[in-house]
């Protein structure tokens, strides 16, 4: 197998992303998912929030984010309604997607993209980093389990979850239960608060447009 090199996001590779996250999430409506259009949009408007992970030169892999100004008062949104939200000036980096093509999950991949978001909050003094994290375990637990249940039972490390136990990992805290985040019936449409603080966040340098 061949190394994995990172790219920036381009708009020239929308197609085969788009591609990509529709093959690592089956069971999300595409209405929730990137299209053509919008990847290309955010590549233009923030490509220094997205990497692009390359086997040769197929793209395999894709940490894709924007900026914003969340409100933790209030924190029910969508999916679908993130996308257009991006504010130069945010103080939050918002992850809108990481996707990995099946195939290559389990080669570090996705930790690798988790690394590169953090360097830019870094960089940009961002507070820190806020996404809705799928649950895929959760379909095998919703019979007996609430989704608030199934999400406490995770953080306390009784049930594993392929993708917020894997974030967990890499330093996030699971906040809450998003409801009607996404379109996926296997999970009863919900979703996971996730947040990572800057430890080197530095308030008295922190410039906003």
């Amino acid at each position: 197998m061949s190394a994995i090199t990172y790219r920036q996001l381009r708009p020239e590779w929308a197609p085969q992303l788009a591609a990509i996250e529709l093959a690592a999430f089956p069971n999300v409506e595409p209405a929730d998912l990137y299209d053509e259009a919008a990847l290309r949009d955010v590549a233009e408007r923030f490509p220094e929030g997205g990497f692009v992970a390359f086997d040769g030169d197929r793209p395999v892999g894709m940490g894709v984010g924007i900026l914003v100004d969340f409100d933790f008062d209030h924190i029910d949104h969508t999916a679908e309604g993130i996308y257009d939200a991006h504010d130069p000036g945010g103080e939050w980096y918002y992850g809108t997607t990481i996707a990995v093509l099946p195939e290559y999950r389990g080669r570090g991949i996705g930790g690798e993209l988790y690394r590169r978001r953090k360097d830019v909050v870094r960089q940009l003094n961002k507070r820190g980093i806020v996404a809705g994290g799928v649950l895929p375990g959760y379909a095998e637990h919703r019979d007996r389990l609430s989704a608030e249940e199934y999400l406490r039972k995770v953080a306390a490390g009784e049930l594993y979850d392929p993708t917020l136990t894997f974030q967990i990992e890499n330093g996030f805290e699971p906040r809450a239960v998003l409801r009607d985040y996404l379109q996926d019936e296997t999970v009863d449409n919900n979703a996971c608060l996730i947040v990572w603080d800057n430890p080197d966040y530095r308030p008295e340098s922190a410039v906003t447009d």
